[in-house]
């Protein structure tokens, strides 16, 4: 085992109940948090809070500060991404209310809580906590680029926030429910705050984002699988940089392509076509030759929600006819799911 995989990635401190906050969010692509918190640990989410000019939602119940404490909750969780990380003027009364009504706040954003000094002082008044997720460890190691032991399965994307980290949870779910020892890597925010650990890639300084990811999946017995959740896009002109550092950091043996059947240009990006399924294989294991020469695709994830069973049914038969590997939606599981699991578990 190399000396970097002693190094700890990051551990969430704030485990309990949560009211999640979706802000004035209109975009449902930048709610995922909410999302993938909902999804994955409903059991802890006791309701949401939405600003009046709000139009996504969660779909649970709208509850003030004051009632979600009263229902249990322990936090209010930012569950939206603003613009460029930062937090508007607009949310700080509301979070300030939060700390008054006893709940600590979690944020994924780019900004740290403790900056803003409404919420520093709030918190001082209060006695509650400020947890930032985003932040990772200190003393992250150059990457080695050195072969170790133990498997691992990339999530990427022809986009950003269509479903590689749903995608990388229901695999690892999948294997392990076979028996498989498997682990998920977070590598975002809202994955970290599901898993109670993992990595803020994208907060990583650019040259040690490859270290990170081999800080994030060490060497393991040659059994083990990890399974990575993928950041951003090779092909996206903003993030593309992130997805690039992961890939080779994280070495995968294997990796599964997710995609939006519905989408037409990348989020936020009008102007910016979507790259083909074909062209990320390609262009992924060019790229990722470069630490594993081994690397192949084994399998294409796409995302049919909002979709009839019937639509969802025909996309993904439309994509497997055309795709030379499994095509499934993990989320609805079934027998195209199952192929995806049997591909993963192949040794090349």
């Amino acid at each position: 085992m190399s000396a970097a995989s002693k190094v700890p990635a990051v551990e969430t401190q704030a485990v309990g109940r949560y009211l999640l906050f979706l802000g004035d969010v209109t975009e449902p692509g930048f709610a995922k948090t909410a999302f993938g918190l909902r999804d994955w640990a409903g059991e802890r989410c006791v309701g949401e809070l939405r600003l009046p000019a709000a139009t996504v939602s969660a779909g649970l119940p709208q509850l003030s500060c004051e009632e979600a404490a009263a229902q249990g909750a322990t936090a209010l969780v930012i569950g939206v991404a603003a613009a460029g990380g930062a937090i508007p003027d607009a949310w700080v009364p509301t979070l300030v209310a939060a700390l008054d009504a006893g709940l600590d706040i979690v944020s994924g954003m780019h900004v740290r809580l403790d900056s803003l000094p409404a919420l520093r002082a709030a918190a001082a008044r209060s006695g509650r906590r400020l947890f930032d997720v985003r932040v990772p460890p200190a003393e992250i190691p150059i990457a080695t680029g050195l072969p170790r032991s133990g498997r691992r399965i990339l999530t990427v994307g022809t986009d950003c926030a269509l479903g590689k980290k749903y995608t990388a949870l229901a695999i690892s779910r999948g294997l392990g429910a076979r028996g498989v020892d498997v682990s998920f890597r977070a590598t975002g925010q809202t994955g970290i705050m599901i898993a109670g650990s993992g990595m803020p890639i994208d907060a990583v300084v650019s040259d040690f984002v490859a270290g990170a990811a081999e800080i994030l999946s060490p060497a393991a017995d040659p059994g083990h699988v990890d399974v990575i959740e993928g950041q951003g896009s090779l092909f996206h002109p903003a993030f593309a940089g992130v997805s690039l550092g992961l890939l080779h950091g994280s070495q995968p043996d294997m990796f599964v392509v997710c995609h939006d059947p519905r989408r037409e240009h990348l989020l936020g990006y009008p102007s910016s076509s979507l790259p083909s399924i074909e062209t990320v294989i390609v262009q992924t294991i060019a790229l990722g030759r470069v630490t594993n020469p081994s690397i192949r695709c084994v399998g294409v994830a796409l995302n049919t929600g909002g979709m009839t069973q019937e639509d969802a049914e025909a996309a993904i038969a439309l994509y497997a006819a055309r795709l030379p590997y499994p095509v499934a939606d993990p989320m609805r599981g079934g027998p195209a799911f199952e192929r995806l699991l049997d591909a993963c578990q192949e040794m090349s």
